[in-house]
C-alpha cells in the first residue's frame, strides 16, 4: 500500500514538472500590450505577463501582442501569428549574447535593442534574417513564403538561393522555401498580390495600429491601397481614441410653449325676424251725400256763356224803365 502511494506521488510530480515551461523562473521579457487574444505556454496572456525562453506565442485572427525583452529589443506579433523565442543568452551588461526568434507564420515587427548586431537572428521557413541595428517588418505565409521590408538601418536575408542586402528604407525582398528569391526593390502594392494575401504586412498598410514609439513609415503602402481600391481592398481606418469628457454646465431647459387656446365656438346666427304682415288697407268711406241747396243751382245770370265782366247796370235801368211804362 505504501509503495502504491509513493508511486502515485512520483507520477504526479513528474506530470506537474513536465507541464511547466522551461526556465519559467527566469523571464526574458514581458507583454506590454495585448489586444483581443494572445496566448503563451500557460494560457492567455495579459499586460505585464512574463515571456520565457522556448515559449510559443500565438495570436487570434484579430489579436495583437507587443513584447519587450530584457535588452530593450521589441517584437510586435500581428494577427494570426505564431512565434517561439528559441534562444536567449543574457549577460550582466544588460545585453544578450544570443537571441533567436523562430517565426512559423504571421506578421511581425522587429526593433533592435542594446545588444550587438550579431546577437540577433530571425528564422523563417524560407531563410534567415540577419539584423544590423534595424527596424523591419516581416511576413510568413502559410506555405512558408517570406517577405521582409526594411524601415531603418540595414538587414540581410539569406536562403537556399543566396542572400539579398536591404540597405535603404522601404527595401523589400520576397523568398520561398524552394530557394526562389526576388531581387531587392522598393515595396509597393504588388507585394500583396505576390504574397496572395491582402492582409499581409498590416502594420504598413494600417490594418493594425501599434503603440507610439513602435510605429514607422508605411512606405506609401497604405496610400497606394486607398488610391487604387479597384485592385486592392480599401482600408477602414481604426476609430480614433475617444476624447476625454468635457464638463459643460447644464443648459436651461427651454420653456414649454403655451398650449394654444381652443377657439371659441362660433355663435349660432340669430334667426331672421319674420316680417310683419301688411295691414289691410281701410275700406274707403262712402262719400258724404251732397246737400242740394239753392246755391248749387246755376244762376241764370251767372252763365258761363256770358261774359262775366259785362256791366248789367244799364240793362237793369232799361228793365226798370220798361216796367214803368
Amino acid at each position: 500500500m505504501a509503495y502504491l502511494r509513493r508511486a502515485a506521488f512520483v507520477a504526479l510530480s513528474v506530470a506537474l514538472y513536465g507541464s511547466m515551461p522551461s526556465k519559467a523562473a527566469e523571464p526574458i521579457g514581458q507583454a506590454i500590450r495585448i489586444k483581443t487574444e494572445v496566448s503563451g505556454a500557460s494560457g492567455p496572456l495579459v499586460v505585464t505577463d512574463p515571456v520565457h525562453r522556448d515559449e510559443r506565442i500565438r495570436t487570434s485572427r484579430s489579436g495583437l501582442g507587443q513584447f519587450v525583452f530584457r535588452d530593450g529589443s521589441k517584437l510586435a506579433v500581428g494577427a494570426g501569428s505564431s512565434v517561439v523565442i528559441d534562444k536567449f543568452v543574457f549577460d550582466d551588461s544588460r545585453s544578450v549574447q544570443k537571441l533567436t526568434v523562430a517565426a512559423a507564420k504571421g506578421t511581425f515587427r522587429w526593433i533592435s535593442g542594446n545588444s550587438g548586431h550579431s546577437a540577433y537572428q530571425i528564422l523563417t521557413p524560407a531563410g534567415t534574417i540577419g539584423v544590423r541595428g534595424t527596424v523591419f517588418d516581416f511576413y510568413v505565409g502559410g506555405d512558408g513564403t517570406t517577405a521582409v521590408v526594411l524601415l531603418s538601418g540595414a538587414a540581410e536575408f539569406c536562403g537556399r538561393g543566396g542572400c539579398q542586402q536591404l540597405t535603404r528604407r522601404c527595401d523589400c525582398v520576397v523568398a520561398r522555401p524552394n530557394g526562389d528569391m526576388t531581387d531587392t526593390r522598393r515595396v509597393d502594392r504588388s507585394i500583396l498580390r505576390t504574397l496572395g494575401n491582402q492582409q499581409a504586412l498590416p502594420f504598413l498598410s494600417g490594418r493594425q495600429q501599434l503603440s507610439p514609439g513602435w510605429s514607422g513609415t508605411g512606405c506609401g503602402l497604405s496610400a497606394e491601397i486607398q488610391i487604387r481600391p479597384d485592385r486592392v481592398r480599401p482600408l477602414v481606418a481604426p476609430p480614433p481614441e475617444p476624447a476625454p469628457p468635457v464638463e459643460t454646465p447644464p443648459q436651461p431647459k427651454p420653456p414649454k410653449p403655451d398650449k394654444p387656446h381652443k377657439p371659441d365656438k362660433p355663435h349660432k346666427p340669430d334667426k331672421p325676424h319674420k316680417p310683419d304682415k301688411p295691414q289691410k288697407p281701410e275700406k274707403p268711406g262712402k262719400p258724404d251725400k251732397h246737400d242740394k241747396s239753392w246755391h248749387d243751382k246755376p244762376n241764370k245770370f251767372d252763365r258761363s256763356d256770358r261774359p262775366r265782366n259785362r256791366d248789367y247796370s244799364h240793362d237793369r235801368s232799361r228793365v226798370r224803365s220798361f216796367g214803368r211804362r
